[in-house]
């Protein structure tokens, strides 16, 4: 008979010892009744290192009381974190999201508490993961002691994400809404234009891979006359859900899982967290799998969208940092950027606004100091913004500057264009 006794937050998380590493399940599958738990213990507690990607939900790592014990040494930079990871509190880890497994397994970050969410256990006793398989495999596999949050709104889905009971050694009942998010609610008319630039790039037939934020979910608007589309992606939201339904999205070119959209894990609202219940259509798999280079280029066209913060004239693409202010991560761009660049008919896009709201460039004559380069000059291929798209493989670094300048805010052209000519052509303005 299958042992499904659940105990308080309060008693699963008296396991926890000063010292230890904690793995905290990330996105929508962040255990914030289990997270407060732990907060809750900070006068008994010293020196309790945190590791976690992105954090969604109602909770803060960045509170005087909590400082004392708690350090946060974050894989991938989100807003709930974002604030210690940039204090004497926190640190990030530069990392591709791909080998964040790998400090699991290999012992690089072994982990001593793993606190995840998971859906109930089904008659044979397996949890899922649910929205967030991604390193939270590796991190169940390896930690010597699992604390589970068992939620019956966690979605049970198909692929690398169940878990046995008998691998949990505390369960802990609780019933809450999951951390949603609404990417339409950044819609403007310069992401409505970007999102058309990207989507006239998409050929019939091509695999989709798509980054986070307002950009990508505008592009899937575009798509409504497309066909044969696959999916293998990182994560996805609700943008795809009427893709798939209408058959646009059929996974039906792909090579590897034909007929499934596959992905890391899902970030969005009920609506979608429904919509992955139990559908074999959805396959949530480890990262290490679904952004592994060999994987994604053996799938045709592959097309991968992500944004970035600048971008220099040269090519250099800086997309997790402000300076030297840490502002997210270097997550699965480069794995997505370059995959893409290796499968057949692919095409890596960044794509960016060609200002920020406070009306400075983004395309930079040079980057910020401290700024770090996630995609370098050599990955870089097509960059978008809704002045139009333009593709800087294979040209000189001249030719990039003047491509770019193309692309970039009117408003900022001339000043490019000194830039440009100071540093290429200087005889010129002499």
């Amino acid at each position: 008979m299958l042992d499904t006794t659940y105990i308080s937050a309060d008693e699963a998380l008296r396991h926890v010892k000063s010292g230890d590493r904690v793995f905290i399940h990330g996105s929508a599958a962040t255990p914030v009744h289990l997270v407060e738990a732990l907060q809750n213990r900070h006068n008994e507690l010293n020196d309790i290192e945190l590791v976690s990607i992105t954090t969604l939900g109602d909770v803060s790592f960045d509170t005087p009381e909590h400082r004392k014990s708690f350090y946060f040494n974050s894989l991938f930079v989100s807003a709930t974190t974002r604030s210690v990871v940039n204090s004497e509190n926190g640190d990030y880890v530069p990392i591709f999201l791909s080998q964040i497994p790998l400090l699991f397994r290999r012992n690089i970050l072994p982990i001593d508490v793993a606190l995840i969410q998971v859906s109930p256990p089904d008659s044979h006793g397996y949890c899922s993961l649910g929205t967030s398989v991604d390193i939270a495999r590796a991190a169940v596999d390896v930690a010597k002691y699992v604390i589970a949050q068992v939620n019956p709104f966690m979605p049970r889905t198909h692929g690398q994400g169940f878990v046995h009971i008998s691998k949990i050694n505390a369960m802990v009942w609780h019933v809450a809404d999951l951390p949603e998010v609404d990417y339409s609610a950044g819609e403007s008319d310069i992401v409505q234009k970007i999102g058309y630039n990207i989507a006239s790039l998409i050929d019939d037939g091509a695999t989709l891979q798509l980054g986070i934020g307002s950009i990508p979910d505008q592009v899937l608007k575009n798509l409504a006359t497309h066909k044969n589309l696959g999916l293998h992606s990182e994560m996805f939201s609700d943008g795809v859900i009427a893709l798939i339904e209408n058959g646009n999205i059929d996974n039906s070119r792909k090579k590897l899982n034909r007929g499934k959209s596959v992905t890391a894990f899902l970030t969005g609202t009920r609506k979608l967290y429904d919509f992955v219940d139990d559908n074999p259509g959805i396959r949530v798999m480890d990262i290490g799998y679904v952004n592994d280079t060999s994987i994604i280029r053996q799938n045709p066209g592959v097309t991968a969208i992500n944004s970035a913060i600048e971008i220099d004239l040269t090519g250099q693409v800086c997309s997790d940092s402000i300076g030297t202010y840490q502002y997210s991560g270097i997550g699965g761009q480069m794995d997505f950027i370059h995959g893409a660049s290796l499968s057949e008919g692919g095409k890596p896009i960044i794509a960016l606004p060609s200002q920020t709201n406070k009306g400075i460039s983004r395309i930079v004559p040079f980057l910020k100091e401290g700024a770090g380069v996630v995609t370098t000059r050599g990955h870089v291929h097509w960059i978008v913004t809704e002045y139009g798209a333009v593709n800087l493989f294979g040209k000189s670094l001249k030719q990039r500057a003047r491509a770019l300048i193309e692309i970039a805010h009117p408003n900022h052209r001339e000043t490019l264009d000194h830039a440009y000519y100071t540093r290429f052509e200087k005889e010129l303005i002499m």
